[in-house]
């Protein structure tokens, strides 16, 4: 079981590790099946397929919203917003109809956060 990181206004400060974020593993993560980030998002990436529009495009995110504003979003998005679509990507605890899989563990880790993280902030 996972806690959830200090919460600070709308943000989660401070990185959930202590090695920094690689933004290619990052993109690997956006763009690959285990957050399935693509199915909701689109982005500005020529070639990607499947793109959703369900979440807000993610071209131009590192200009909106600070890196704690986007852990804050991936680790729990209903902290931002309590009817946001997204899963949480980093809680296990109080949610419904979780695949046996996934019980008792979140579906991205603490350094594949921060991974995605440093990818979305190329996205300026």
């Amino acid at each position: 079981m996972v806690t959830v990181p200090r919460v600070e206004n709308d943000t989660i400060p401070e990185p959930l590790t202590k090695a920094p974020g690689d933004a290619r593993r990052g993109r690997e993560i956006v763009t690959g099946r285990e957050a399935n980030c693509l199915f909701c998002h689109a982005l500005p990436e020529p070639g990607l397929r499947f793109m959703g529009n369900v979440g807000p495009p993610l071209a131009g995110i590192a200009k909106r919203l600070s890196a704690g504003q986007m852990r804050l979003r991936i680790v729990d998005p209903t902290l931002a917003n309590r009817e946001a679509a997204m899963p949480a990507y980093y809680r296990t605890g109080s949610l419904n109809e979780v695949a046996q899989g996934y019980r008792g563990r979140p579906i991205l880790t603490a350094q594949e956060i921060e991974d995605v993280i440093a990818y979305l902030r190329t996205l300026n």
